[in-house]
């Protein structure tokens, strides 16, 4: 027998209060924007200077005038110190690693988005498609609950709710501290940059955060710890489901600009990028493939029919599935034939939103055990036969 609406709607709105959805979908997309973003940096390591510091093209001056007319966020123009550069640059790359981690990710999730944003915003013509959509999930994945699951977080959790007697958490208040007095030497001295709302978000998630501990410090069973968590349930789904809007919307334009260009049209506009020498990384190889015609007229028409159909697929879950796997196997060709690593591995991040939740878990599962293997090996430790359910609840890094 069918619910009656306001019985669906009621439980509707319990589900979305009461639960963080997409726990799995949510850690592989903070995985995997984390591990992108960690090794661009670490690639143009020695080339950092040129791209986002004092030896670039792009000059202080030229910076200074274009953040004063479009009010970016950027922490490298407090000081055009060659000191200060480096330390923004080693803050962007140790906030990826352990955002990658999941160590405090309600904390390292925004010093990640202000490292994306410091170095980005500093010289916008330095990024590509791929550095936008880092850009705009950093921001978003500030107001997800991104650690519940393949963190060090969710394993510190597990490991406090199993034992009794409580250890004192002391990283949690010395970070806070200091996030917040830096916090407050930018506002005093006017250096936060970019517009009023981000300095007052900024103060607002430091606020909140401080008041989350003082909650699960002094009282976690009250209710205002039940309202503390409602109130995050209902950011994080927010988020999540601005993610998967954004996700939709990229592949909807560009499909449908790609429908009103003549080479998409009549089939060959994957011919001209795979004669281009600055995107072929492996000239034989794309020569193969650009002098077969038929496949060109596949793969260009292909992706124009998947980039389209993709945001009308997401209610019948096997189609939707079937599209994934295209558009996950077109960028890593994208990253293979075009050698643009980093823009695709930041799509396939995007798209992992879509992965269905049974199939994270058994890569959580099979991830787990190349672990176990590999420590067993190292340390030689018997093998130890474990039960189902402690199976299901390893993560990838505990």
């Amino acid at each position: 027998m069918t619910q009656p609406l306001d019985r669906r709607l009621a439980a509707a709105v319990q589900r979305v209060t009461s639960t963080a959805l997409g726990p799995y979908q949510s850690a592989i997309v903070r995985i995997g924007f984390s591990l992108t973003w960690l090794l661009f940096l670490l690639r143009e390591f020695p080339h950092r200077r040129e791209l986002y510091g004092p030896d670039g093209p792009w000059g202080w001056d030229m910076a200074q005038q274009l953040i004063a007319e479009n009010h970016a966020f950027t922490a490298l123009m407090w000081s055009d110190s060659a000191v200060w550069f480096e330390i923004v640059y080693a803050v962007a790359v140790l906030s990826a690693a352990l955002l990658l981690l999941g160590w405090r990710t309600r904390a390292m999730s925004v010093v990640f988005m202000v490292g994306v944003l410091s170095l980005q915003n500093r010289s916008i013509f330095m990024g590509d498609g791929g550095d936008n959509v880092i850009h705009l999930i950093a921001v978003y994945l500030v107001f997800t609950r991104c650690g519940q699951v393949w963190s060090l977080d969710a394993r510190r959790a597990r490991r406090t709710t199993d034992t009794a007697d409580r250890a004192p958490d002391r990283w949690g208040p010395v970070l806070w501290v200091v996030l917040g007095l830096l916090l407050l030497v930018g506002s005093l001295t006017e250096r936060t940059g970019g517009e009023w709302w981000l300095t007052l978000l900024l103060w607002g998630l430091w606020g909140c955060q401080g008041v989350w501990w003082a909650v699960n410090r002094r009282a976690p069973r009250s209710e205002l710890r039940t309202l503390l968590d409602v109130l995050a349930n209902l950011a994080h789904n927010g988020a999540l489901v601005v993610i998967m809007a954004e996700v939709c919307l990229i592949y909807a334009t560009a499909g449908w600009y790609k429908i009103q260009g003549s080479r998409w049209q009549d089939g060959s506009a994957l011919y001209y990028p795979l004669k281009l020498d600055y995107f072929t990384p492996w000239p034989a190889l794309s020569d193969i493939l650009a002098n077969s015609g038929l496949m060109v007229m596949v793969l260009t028409y292909g992706t124009v029919i998947v980039q389209v159909a993709f945001p009308f697929t997401l209610f019948n879950r096997k189609v939707k599935n079937v599209l994934l796997v295209a558009m996950m196997l077109e960028h890593a060709g994208i990253a293979l034939l075009l050698g643009l690593p980093f823009f695709s591995l930041a799509m396939i991040a995007a798209d992992a939103v879509f992965l269905p939740t049974s199939f994270l878990c058994r890569l959580g599962g099979w991830a787990a055990g190349a672990r176990d293997r590999v420590l067993r090996r190292a340390v030689r430790i018997p093998e130890q036969r474990t039960t189902p359910e402690e199976q299901a609840t390893r993560t990838l890094v505990g």
